[in-house]
């Protein structure tokens, strides 16, 4: 399984398959060919449908300028006969508008992509040699190891020194957010709300809904400023990047973790994600939201029962949990934009995290249920979904709402 790095990625919104990953795959592409008259950059499918709100021309748009080279972006709206959902196409012409080459490259999730069937990592190989989540626990039983040691065993000491730049950029992105006030980039018009939450008079609220409305504005702030392009932690994706800096900020705040603490969260929470990229998705485009925002609130689950100092087991089962009852979420953003339903979700989907370690801190011992299985079932879902609750703009939502 991959580095923790590679799930971790600051980089700019609002979505790590639609602008991240194309922003590598062009900037990749002009390493490769960096004296040509004239780039075109086809987006297929996801890419396409949902580019506009996505901000994926803008984005590559701005890496030709970067480099005062000349492109332009076309959208490819075809579904059918795509290998990934989110492909683009790059070709380099010279100055007779004859073509030098060309590259196809899939956009995975997280800021990932793929060139010719072969991810492009700046890692030669993957760091853990484990395939799956069980593999994980009984490496930990054998040798009586927490998982926080685990990453410490096969990461080195890099790790401490790169989850705290990702914590102090998550931190980053809150405090933007909570202090940014007007409306969204886009067609929907949408006024931020972080803000609001967060300033909310509290004569009337109980100590639970102080707690819980407090949770919303940081998911909110972290949200907003990634559907306005700022600058946010894939975790594991810009999409559902608000989740896990909400649990990990309020817990901290709540309870006086150290720095040192939330970082040893990270840890257990990458656990989770690179165990889904390795079985599973975390691309709503290619298993819907669940992929996202459910690996999120699975992910936060974990983080939050290791911090209240659960088990092993306990730990999986709260993100068994968490993933299970997102099993099925669609991906249906309103115009294309990661706004509607997509900013709301992020604040729900952090209460749940507590709901989740909640349930299992009491009934673990009676599941049935493991956290591979349920990784195993939300990506045969996916593969299942219609394409059009697959991150298109084409059902749900994005269909009953008009823009």
């Amino acid at each position: 399984m991959e580095s923790l790095i590679h799930l971790y990625k600051i980089g700019r919104g609002p979505s790590s398959s639609h602008t991240m990953g194309p922003i590598a795959a062009l900037e990749t592409f002009i390493s490769k060919c960096p004296d040509a008259n004239y780039y075109e950059i086809t987006l297929y499918g996801s890419l396409a449908l949902t580019g506009e709100g996505h901000l994926t021309n803008v984005a590559l748009l701005d890496v030709l300028n970067e480099h005062n080279l000349n492109g332009d972006i076309v959208f490819n709206y075809d579904l059918f006969g795509l290998t990934h959902p989110n492909t683009l196409k790059i070709t380099a012409f010279d100055e007779d508008k004859m073509e030098i080459t060309s590259s196809t490259y899939f956009s995975i999730g997280g800021g990932n992509i793929i060139e010719d069937g072969i991810e492009l990592n700046p890692l030669e190989d993957d760091v853990y040699p484990f395939e799956n989540f069980e593999h994980i626990k009984q490496y930990c039983r054998d040798r009586k190891l927490s998982l926080v040691d685990v990453v410490n065993k096969f990461e080195g000491e890099y790790i401490n020194e790169y989850l705290s730049l990702i914590y102090q950029t998550m931190k980053q992105s809150i405090e933007r957010g909570l202090n940014t006030s007007g409306y969204l980039p886009g067609r929907l018009q949408l006024q931020r709300k972080a803000a609001t939450l967060y300033n909310a008079p509290k004569c009337k609220e109980s100590s639970l809904e102080t707690k819980r409305r407090l949770i919303f504005a940081c998911a909110y702030a972290v949200a907003e400023e990634n559907a306005s392009g700022g600058e946010v932690v894939t975790a594991p994706t810009c999409g559902s990047a608000g989740i896990l800096p909400a649990v990990l900020l309020h817990e901290q705040l709540s309870n006086n973790f150290s720095d040192e603490q939330i970082v040893d969260a990270l840890k257990v929470a990458g656990l989770i994600g690179v165990t889904v990229k390795q079985n599973g998705s975390i691309s709503g485009a290619e298993a819907g939201c669940q992929a996202e925002c459910g690996v999120a609130c699975a992910m936060a689950a974990a983080a939050l029962a290791y911090l209240n100092d659960l088990s092993l087991d306990e730990i999986e089962y709260a993100a068994e949990v968490a993933l299970e009852h997102h099993l099925g979420l669609t991906c249906d953003p309103v115009g294309g934009y990661v706004q509607i339903p997509c900013i709301e979700r992020n604040a729900v989907c952090a209460t749940r995290a507590f709901d989740a370690v909640l349930i299992a801190r009491h009934l673990t011992s009676n599941r049935r249920v493991s956290l591979d299985d349920i990784i195993a079932t939300m990506y045969a879902t996916g593969q299942d979904m219609n394409p059009h609750y697959r991150e298109t703009s084409l059902g749900g939502m994005a269909k009953v709402i008009k823009v």
